[in-house]
């Protein structure tokens, strides 16, 4: 695999890092999908923040990209690579896999 690509994350996994908080996990679904539930601490990334998260971000720190089945979220993870990230996950299953294995882990 290419050292500079995306890599996939289970949601189990990502629940398994969730407790170290080492992770960012960015949303990007639209901003209503994301008010009425999302994984606890994660950042809903938006054309509008963008910008301000793409100058803020550590480059090198672990990014999980979610959408809603864990498709858009791949060409995310690809466009994070692009802007220099060097650990990007895209969260296979997507925030709908979360919500059926992990129901009780969903902020609102």
């Amino acid at each position: 695999m290419p050292e500079n690509s995306f890599k996939h994350m289970s949601v189990s996994d990502l629940q398994a890092v969730m407790a170290d908080k080492s992770h960012v996990v960015v949303d990007i679904r639209d901003t209503n999908s994301f008010a009425n539930g999302r994984i606890a601490e994660s950042i809903n990334l938006t054309n509008e923040s963008l910008p301000d998260f793409l100058r803020e971000a550590d480059l090198d720190a672990p990014i999980v990209v979610c959408c809603y089945h864990g498709i858009s979220s791949q060409q995310a993870a690809e466009f994070l690579i692009s802007q220099d990230f060097t650990d990007v996950y895209s969260l296979d299953g997507g925030f709908t896999q979360w919500q059926t294995q992990f129901p009780d882990n969903i902020e609102r």
